[in-house]
C-alpha cells in the first residue's frame, strides 16, 4: 500500500534518518517508536504529506486516503462538535444535497415521460445506491456513535467546538478521522488526552478496523493490543520487526545483547589492529603491510549501540515517618463551580498503606478532589489528616509549574533540607542529569524532562502520603516503569490519578470511581472495573435515530401527562410521606457508614492482612446511600411539578 523509497530527512545537525527502504501493507498495524527526537513524529508527518522528504520519494496508491492525527492540533471554528464532523465527507454532502435536489424536481414537475425526467430517476438510483454503499444513510448514526465512544455527551455534541480545551478538540479531530474511514490512519499520542475508558474504546474500534494504521505512543498496553508490527527508528536507520511492542522489547534487548558482545571483540581487534599500524608505519620495510591494515580498518562498518540511559534510572520514595493507623478522613465533602456540582456527600476514611486509583471520564472531578483533599481550593464539608501524616502533591501541571529561569541543579537545591542536599548531584544523576546537564536551564528542557526534575523534587519532599495526579504524563514506557516499580515498593499511602492501564495494573488495591457525583469505591481489579463500566453501558450509545425519535416522543409524552394532569392534595401528601420514609433510611444508613468508617480507621493496611468483609461492607451502604438519594431527588422533583 505504501513504499518508502530511499526515504531521507536532513537536519542541519546531519541526517535524521536515512535511506529508508520500507513497506506499509493493507491492514498493517504498526507501532512507531524510538528515543525523544529520533524523528518519530517527523516520518509520519512526511507520510502523511504535511512536509516533504529531503530524499527518496514516498509512493501511495491512487485515490489512497489517509488520517493524520497530530499533537500539535488547531481547531478555530464556531461550528458545534457534530456539525466539524457532518461537514467533513465532501462526497456525503455532495450526494445528500443533490438527492435534496432531484427529489424536490421530482414533485413539482410533471413530465413523466420526457428523457430528462427519465435520466433524473437513473441518476437518483444510482446515487442512492453510491449513498449505501458509501454508508451514508448511516452517517449521523455513526458520528454521535463514536463522539460518545470518546466520551463526549449529548449536550457537548451541540456544543461550540471552540468552547472545548484543547484536549477535548482532540478527541473531536480524532473522531473526525474515524468516522471518515480512510484507508490509512496514522496516530501521533492518541490517547494523551484520552481517558481510561476512552482508551479502551478506541482500542477495539482499531482491532476492527481494516486499513493500516501506525501509531506513536507511550502506551504500551495499547500498543500491545492494537499493533502486531513495530518500527524503532534508531541511529539513523528504521529496525522492522514483526512483533506487537512487548515481544519487540523482548527481541531487541537479545538483539542488543549480541551486538554488545560483538561490539567488544571488534574493539578489541581494531585494537590490535592500530597498535600494529603505530608499530610498522615508522619502518619502511613494513609500511606497505601498515598501509594495507589501514585500508582494512577503513573498510571495517563499525557497530553502533544507542545506549538506553533509562535503564541506569533508579527511583524510591523514601517514608518520612511512620503515621497512624488512618491517614485520611473525608466528611460530607462537596464541591461546586457555580450550578455545576461536580461531587457531593463524599465521607470515607483512608487507611495507611492504602493503594488507590482514582478513576472516571475526564471532566468528572478527579483533580479536583485532589484539589480538594490537599486543601489548595475552597470546597464544604471536612478534610482531616491523621497523625504523624505528611502530605507530598505532585499536581497534573507540576512540570508545567517549575520555573524556567532556574538550572536543574537550582530547582532541586531549593527544596532539599538537611544531610541530603550534600547527595543532590547523585539523585540527579539517578534522574538521568549529570555533569552540564545539572547547569542547564528548566525553559530549555523537553516534557519528559521536566516531568522526571519534577518527580526529582517530589523525592526530596519528606512523605508518607502521596497525591499524584497523572505523573506519568510526558514520560516515555521506561521512565514508567521506573515510577510503577518505585511506587509498587513504596511502604506509605498514595492516592493517584492516571489513565494508563499499564501503569496503573498491578499497583493498587482499590479503586476510587466518581459517578454520578458520588464516590464509590471498587475492590476489582483493574480490568474487572473496565469490564464493568463497558458492559454496563456508560459508553454504549443508542445505535438508530428510531430509538432516538423514539425516546424524544416518550419525554414529550410525559411533560404532556404533567401538564394536563396536575398532583391532587392526596396525591402530595403521599409523596411527603414517601420522601420522609426515604429520609428515615438515609439517616440510618448515614449512622452505619459512620460506625463502619470508624472501624476501618483502626485497621492497619499496611500488615498484608485482608479486611474483605468491612470493606464491602462499607461499598454496600455507599452504594445504597447513592440510591437513596437519587429517590430522594426525584420524589422531591414529583413533588415541586
Amino acid at each position: 500500500m505504501i513504499n518508502l523509497e530511499k526515504l531521507g530527512y536532513y537536519l542541519p545537525q546531519g541526517f535524521l534518518f536515512h535511506q529508508i527502504n520500507l513497506q506499509i501493507n493493507k491492514g498493517d498495524k504498526v507501532g512507531l517508536v524510538g528515543k525523544n527526537g529520533a524523528g518519530k513524529s517527523t516520518l509520519l508527518k512526511i507520510l502523511s504529506g504535511a512536509i516533504k522528504p529531503t530524499e527518496g520519494a514516498v509512493h501511495l496508491p491512487k485515490g489512497c486516503t489517509i488520517g493524520y492525527l497530530t499533537q500539535d492540533i488547531v481547531i478555530d471554528t464556531t461550528q458545534t462538535v457534530f456539525e466539524y464532523l457532518n461537514s467533513s465527507n465532501v462526497r456525503i454532502n455532495y450526494i445528500r444535497e443533490k438527492l435534496d435536489h432531484i427529489n424536490l424536481e421530482l414533485t413539482t414537475r410533471s413530465d413523466y415521460e420526457s428523457d430528462n425526467y427519465l435520466n433524473m430517476l437513473n441518476e437518483l438510483s444510482d446515487l442512492n445506491h453510491e449513498f449505501q454503499v458509501i454508508e451514508g444513510f448511516q452517517w449521523e448514526e455513526k458520528i454521535n456513535a463514536t463522539l460518545r465512544g470518546l466520551g463526549f455527551t449529548d449536550e457537548e455534541i451541540d456544543q461550540s467546538l471552540n468552547t472545548f480545551s484543547g484536549g477535548w478538540k482532540m478527541r473531536a479531530e480524532l473522531a473526525k478521522i474515524l468516522v471518515n474511514n480512510p484507508d490509512v490512519i496514522l496516530l501521533d499520542e492518541p490517547t494523551n488526552h484520552l481517558d481510561i475508558i476512552s482508551i479502551s474504546w478506541l482500542e477495539s474500534y482499531l482491532q476492527k478496523y481494516e486499513g493500516a494504521v501506525i501509531i506513536i505512543s507511550h502506551d504500551r498496553l495499547f500498543l500491545d493490543n492494537v499493533t502486531k508490527r513495530t518500527l524503532e527508528i534508531s541511529m539513523g536507520k528504521v529496525f522492522d520487526f514483526p512483533y506487537a511492542y512487548s515481544k519487540y522489547k523482548e527481541v531487541r534487548a537479545e538483539e542488543l545483547e549480541r551486538l554488545e558482545g560483538a561490539k567488544k571483540q571488534q574493539d578489541k581487534e581494531i585494537k590490535q589492529t592500530e597498535e600494529l599500524i603505530n608499530k610498522f608505519r615508522a619502518k619502511s620495510s613494513k609500511a606497505a603491510f601498515a598501509q594495507s591494515l589501514i585500508k582494512k580498518l577503513d573498510k571495517t562498518e563499525r557497530i553502533e549501540i544507542e545506549r538506553n540511559p533509562v535503564s541506569k534510572m533508579r527511583l524510591t520514595f523514601p517514608l518520612s515517618v511512620q503515621p497512624g493507623k488512618w491517614v485520611l478522613e473525608l466528611d460530607g465533602l462537596n464541591k461546586s463551580y457555580g450550578e455545576k456540582n461536580l461531587f457531593r456527600n463524599i465521607g470515607i476514611t483512608v487507611g495507611r498503606g492504602e493503594k488507590i486509583a482514582l478513576l472516571g471520564p475526564n471532566g468528572v472531578g478527579k483533580s479536583t478532589l485532589l484539589k480538594a483533599i490537599m486543601k489548595v481550593i475552597d470546597y464544604t464539608g471536612n478534610v482531616e489528616y491523621g497523625h504523624n501524616v505528611n502530605v507530598a502533591y505532585f499536581a497534573q501541571d507540576q512540570a508545567e509549574k517549575l520555573d524556567v529561569s532556574k538550572t536543574v541543579f537550582e530547582t532541586v537545591d531549593d527544596i532539599a533540607k538537611g544531610d541530603i542536599r550534600k547527595d543532590l548531584r547523585t539523585i540527579l544523576g539517578t534522574f538521568l542529569f549529570s555533569g552540564e546537564d545539572t547547569e542547564k536551564k528548566v525553559g530549555v528542557l523537553s516534557g519528559g524532562e521536566r516531568t522526571r526534575l519534577a518527580l526529582c523534587q517530589l523525592l526530596l519532599s519528606p512523605s508518607n502520603f502521596l497525591i499524584l495526579d497523572e505523573p506519568t504524563n510526558h514520560l516515555d514506557i521506561q521512565s514508567k516503569d521506573v515510577l510503577k516499580q518505585a511506587l509498587t515498593s513504596y511502604e506509605g499511602t498514595f492516592i493517584v490519578v492516571s489513565h494508563d492501564r499499564e501503569f496503573l495494573n498491578g499497583l493498587t488495591n482499590r479503586i476510587w470511581d466518581i459517578e454520578n457525583k458520588h464516590l464509590k469505591i471498587h475492590h476489582f481489579t483493574l480490568n474487572e472495573y473496565l469490564d464493568y463500566k463497558l458492559n454496563k453501558g456508560d459508553y454504549q450509545v443508542d445505535k438508530s435515530e428510531k430509538g432516538k425519535k423514539e425516546t424524544e416522543n416518550i419525554k414529550v409524552e410525559k411533560v404532556d401527562v404533567q401538564e394536563k394532569n396536575s398532583k391532587s392534595n392526596d396525591e402530595k401528601n403521599l409523596i411527603s410521606k414517601e420522601l420522609k420514609k426515604i429520609e428515615q433510611q438515609i439517616e440510618k444508613i448515614e449512622k452505619e457508614l459512620v460506625e463502619v468508617n470508624h472501624t476501618i480507621s483502626t485497621l492497619d493496611f499496611s500488615t498484608g492482612e485482608t479486611h474483605i468483609e468491612i470493606l464491602e461492607k462499607h461499598d454496600v451502604l455507599n452504594e445504597k446511600l447513592s440510591e437513596m438519594m437519587e429517590k430522594w431527588e426525584t420524589k422531591m422533583t414529583e413533588l415541586e411539578d
